[in-house]
C-alpha cells in the first residue's frame, strides 16, 4: 500500500476534515460560564492507573525486577551516542518522576456533554493523517494527543470546537518537537478553513493556559522504546512492529491509565509475542516490567486489531507500506489466526 506524500485536492478534503455541513461557530471565548466547565469536569474523580494490582502482586512484581536488575549484566556501549551512556540513568529517572503529572483522566468523557470515545478515535485518526502529511517527528504525534486529552479533562468542548482542540494541539507540539514548525496559516489550510487564524492563536493561548504551560514535560513512549530495543539489539522487525501497536494504543481510550513507559513496555512485549520471541531477562532490565503486567494490555491490543473495519484507520493505511515492513497488515493476521486458534502463538516474519 503506497502512502502519498503529496495528497490532491479532493484527497484532503477528505481527509483532513473532521466535522462536515456545520453550523458557523462562535469564536473561542474565555467567560464565566468557561470556568463553570471546568468545576465541572475537575469534579470527576481523579485518574487511576493501571494496571491496578493488589499489593500483595505489586510487591512480587517488584521484587522480580529488582532480583534482574541485581543479577543481569548490562553491556554498556559508549559509542551509543543517542543514548548518553553516562546520564540515562539519571534521564529515565527524571522521566518517570514526571509521568503520572502529565497523565490526563482515563474517565474525563464523563464530563463531557456533546463527544464520545468514538469522536475522539476519529480526532486521533486525523491527526494521524496531518502528522504524516506534513512529515511531522513522532514525539509531535504523542505530544499532540496528550495536550488534548489533558485539555478535555479540563474543558468541556463542544462537538464543533472539537476539531479545533485537536489541531491547536498539533500547532502546540509543532513548536516544541519540529525544527520547522508549520505555519499557522498551514494548519487553517489543514481543516480546509474551518477555523480562522484569529481562533487557532487564541486557541493556542487557552489551551496553554489552562494545561499551567506543561507541555514539554510529557516523554512520548518511544523514549522508553529506544531503551527496551536495547534488549534485542535493535531488531528492525520488533522495533517497526512495536512503534505501529504504540500507535494502535493512542486510538484506544482505555490506554489512557496507562504511563508512557508502560504503553512503551505493552507495544515491544506484544510485538516479540507476535514475532514468536520470548520476554527475557533483558527485556525486564530495560523496560522495568515483568511479562506478568504486559499480558492484559497486549490483550487490549489484540482486542482492538480484531475491531470490525479497524484496518480503514489511517494507522493501519500508514503501516501497511512496505516502508514499516506492512506491519499492519501482519498485526491483523496474526489478531485473526489467534483468535482464531483460541490464542496458540504463531511465529511468522514481517516481510522486509
Amino acid at each position: 500500500m503506497e502512502i502519498e506524500t503529496q495528497p490532491q485536492d479532493e484527497e484532503l478534503e477528505e481527509e483532513t476534515s473532521i466535522i462536515h455541513d456545520r453550523d458557523d461557530m462562535d469564536d473561542v471565548r474565555e467567560s464565566d460560564s468557561d470556568e463553570q466547565e471546568v468545576e465541572k469536569a475537575a469534579s470527576i474523580h481523579s485518574p487511576r492507573m493501571w494496571p491496578d494490582v493488589d499489593t500483595e502482586r505489586a510487591v512480587k512484581y517488584y521484587q522480580e525486577i529488582e532480583a534482574v536488575k541485581k543479577t543481569f549484566e548490562d553491556e554498556v556501549d559508549f559509542f551509543d551516542t543517542t543514548m548518553v551512556t553516562e546520564y540515562a540513568e539519571d534521564i529515565f529517572k527524571y522521566m518517570s518522576d514526571l509521568e503520572e503529572d502529565v497523565m490526563p483522566n482515563p474517565d474525563y468523557m464523563s464530563g463531557q456533554n456533546e463527544i464520545s470515545w468514538s469522536m475522539r478515535q476519529t480526532l486521533v485518526d486525523w491527526l494521524l493523517q496531518v502528522h504524516l502529511r506534513y512529515h511531522m517527528l513522532p514525539e509531535t504525534l504523542w505530544i499532540a494527543v496528550n495536550i488534548v486529552d489533558r485539555f478535555l479533562t479540563r474543558r468541556v468542548v463542544s462537538l464543533v470546537k472539537l476539531q479545533l482542540v485537536g489541531v491547536t494541539a498539533m500547532f502546540i507540539a509543532a513548536k516544541y518537537e519540529e525544527i520547522l514548525a508549520p505555519s499557522v496559516d498551514e494548519f487553517v489550510f489543514m481543516t480546509e478553513n474551518g477555523y480562522s487564524k484569529e481562533e487557532i492563536l487564541k486557541g493556542e493561548r487557552i489551551v496553554l493556559q489552562t494545561l499551567d504551560f506543561k507541555v514539554s514535560q510529557y516523554c512520548s513512549p518511544y523514549s522508553w522504546m529506544r531503551r527496551i530495543s536495547k534488549a534485542d539489539d535493535y531488531d528492525i522487525q520488533t522495533r517497526t512492529l512495536g512503534k505501529f501497536l504504540t500507535e494502535v494504543t493512542l486510538l484506544d481510550y482505555r490506554f489512557l491509565r496507562c504511563k508512557p513507559s508502560l504503553i512503551a513496555a505493552v507495544g515491544m512485549y506484544s510485538a516479540r509475542k507476535m514475532l514468536g520471541g520470548d520476554w527475557n531477562e533483558a527485556f525486564v532490565y530495560h523496560s522495568g516490567f515483568v511479562e506478568e503486567q504486559l499480558e492484559p494490555g497486549h490483550q487490549w491490543i489484540a482486542d482492538k486489531l480484531l475491531e470490525e473495519n479497524f484496518h480503514q484507520q489511517y494507522v493501519c493505511q500508514k503501516y501497511g507500506h512496505k516502508k514499516f515492513l506492512k506491519a499492519s497488515v501482519f498485526a491483523i493476521e496474526w489478531a485473526k489466526a489467534n483468535a482464531a486458534s483460541g490464542g496458540s502463538d504463531e511465529q511468522v516474519m514481517l516481510k522486509k
